[in-house]
């Protein structure tokens, strides 16, 4: 079964999906059918959904709002003025386009969590995705997390199906400190 198709959700995101305070609303980035949005709408998060697939804006418009867009060649569509509009939780599975990351980064509200799970150099020996634009480096997502604090990050081979990942859950330091129980592992 292709790991990004489907209504079950990442075991990545809801192992890590209890890092989000309970208000926390959340950012499916390249959302798909809105299998993760379901999740954390479920939980009571208020979600929104972005994906360049109208067909997969439809089906995602059953969990929460879902915004029609070409985040890779248009502009990020979540801004407040000038500044780009926060969430308690951004999640990418399957997606990678570096060009987003700074966007990704901004969108995190203090005390927000990152939840991110990609293909990975290697991955080419396995199957698709195979270009290196699509692949993440190794250590990548701990690069890009560097202002964060790093929860949790895995980066290898998975047999089932087979592929190879990075994943990472991290979160934005809050203004006020938040509780120490929500990085329990």
């Amino acid at each position: 079964m292709d790991p990004h198709q489907g209504d079950t959700p990442s075991a990545w995101i809801t192992r890590w999906s209890h890092l989000l305070p309970p208000d926390a609303t959340v950012l499916d980035l390249a959302c798909g059918s809105g299998r993760h949005m379901k999740w954390f709408a479920q939980r009571g998060h208020a979600v929104t959904g972005v994906d360049r697939s109208p067909e997969a804006i439809a089906s995602a418009a059953r969990f929460g709002q879902a915004v029609l867009a070409d985040i890779e060649g248009g502009p990020w569509p979540f801004m407040n003025g000038e500044t780009p509009r926060q969430f308690g939780a951004v999640v990418v599975t399957n997606y990678l386009w570096r060009a987003l990351f700074p966007a990704i980064l901004q969108s995190l509200s203090p005390g927000g969590v990152l939840l991110y799970e990609t293909f990975t150099a290697g991955n080419e020996t396995v199957g698709k995705p195979s270009r290196p634009d699509f692949l993440l480096q190794p250590g990548e997502l701990l690069q890009l997390c560097q202002g964060l604090r790093v929860v949790a990050y895995e980066d290898g081979f998975l047999q089932e199906p087979a592929r190879f990942v990075q994943r990472i859950a991290a979160v934005r330091a809050a203004v006020s400190g938040a509780a120490p129980d929500r990085y329990a592992l």
